[in-house]
């Protein structure tokens, strides 16, 4: 059942999300411990994700700077 929104979605959902099937694939991965059997091999991710934003890559004032240089290179 779709849950009330405050703000409409920017794009449709998938044939798949509208049928369940994201859903269902989700449920039986949390399920068999998928997620808790390929955790170490996120942690080298996660870890570069962390040091990027302890170090402010993901504020504002980056985000906007990466945004311009995007913009002027073309």
């Amino acid at each position: 059942m779709a849950r009330f929104k405050l703000f409409p979605r920017y794009r449709r959902p998938s044939l798949r999300t509208a049928l369940g099937v994201t859903r269902a694939k989700r449920r039986f991965k949390q399920q068999t411990g998928y997620y808790a059997l390929t955790r170490p091999f996120r942690a080298p991710t996660n870890f570069n994700r962390r040091v990027l934003r302890r170090a402010g890559y993901y504020s504002g004032p980056m985000k906007l700077l990466r945004f311009l240089r995007r913009t002027i290179r073309g």
